[in-house]
């Protein structure tokens, strides 16, 4: 059964989705089968591998609310052993629709809609939004455990201890089985004052569950971006491609 891990973090340009394209490339670069889920009712996971979503006739929204077999929304992208489970707008209504049908158990509907197609792959990346709603905690109960990309940046530890409250409220509440995979730091620039000064806090603060390598400012991760392909596919030898390659062994050297 596939492992899901959700990329999460309530503080927006952290590095969410970046890091949720390349670390699926990545990971099915070391052959790996892998299933991006794109949460974000913004699209961008989507944008980022090349797709028009706006242009697109059924997404994950269609799966929630029963329109459309999982099987029939999952699209085979330009990278091998890669799929998506897109998104757009449509799943910024998803709340008020659930409201409207008095659906039982929200919070599991993500949870469920994943059952058909667990054994079919090996990692299962979800791409949360920059919120706690119901699309976060869907995303965070559907999973096995959480990346938390910390920006190194002004007000980094705040959102650490937003994201981290939330994770409790989940376990307590929804997934008692939900742990943290790790803090992933990110846009980390170690001439910076600052980004060395939250790199240590991050570290000293969480030492057993730091993932060792960290995602460097790299100009061809911006770059990849504006192509629509991960930047581990767009520059393989790039400073940005190689740690997220790092990090999925990491990834891959967790039980």
């Amino acid at each position: 059964m596939g492992k899901v891990i959700a990329i999460a973090n309530q503080k927006g340009g952290v590095g969410k989705t970046t890091t949720a394209i390349n670390l699926s490339s990545a990971l099915a670069h070391y052959g790996k089968r892998v299933l991006l889920v794109d949460f974000d009712s913004q699209g961008n996971a989507g944008r980022g591998l090349g797709v028009d979503v706006t242009a697109l006739p059924f997404t994950i929204y269609d799966v929630l609310t029963g329109e459309k077999e999982i099987s029939a929304v999952l699209m085979k992208t330009g990278e091998p052993r890669l799929d998506l489970l897109a998104s757009n707008l449509k799943l910024a209504s998803l709340d008020s629709y659930f409201i409207q049908k008095g659906k039982n158990n929200p919070f599991y509907a993500l949870k469920e809609a994943l059952v058909p197609v667990r054994e079919a792959y090996d990692y299962i990346i979800i791409d949360c939004p920059p919120s706690l709603g119901l699309l976060n905690i869907n995303g965070l109960v559907a999973s096995d455990s959480v990346i938390i990309p910390v920006q190194c940046e002004y007000f980094a530890m705040e959102a650490v201890a937003a994201i981290l409250s939330s994770i409790v409220q989940i376990q307590n509440s929804y997934n008692s089985a939900l742990r943290i995979e790790g803090f992933l730091l990110t846009m980390y620039d170690q001439r910076t004052a600052l980004g060395t000064t939250i790199a240590r806090e991050v570290r000293d603060l969480f030492r057993e569950s730091t993932f060792e390598t960290s995602i460097p400012r790299n100009i061809s991760i911006p770059d990849s971006t504006m192509q629509g392909k991960p930047v581990t596919t767009f520059r393989p030898n790039a400073q940005g491609s190689l740690a997220y390659f790092a990090l999925a062994r990491e990834i891959l050297g967790h039980v």
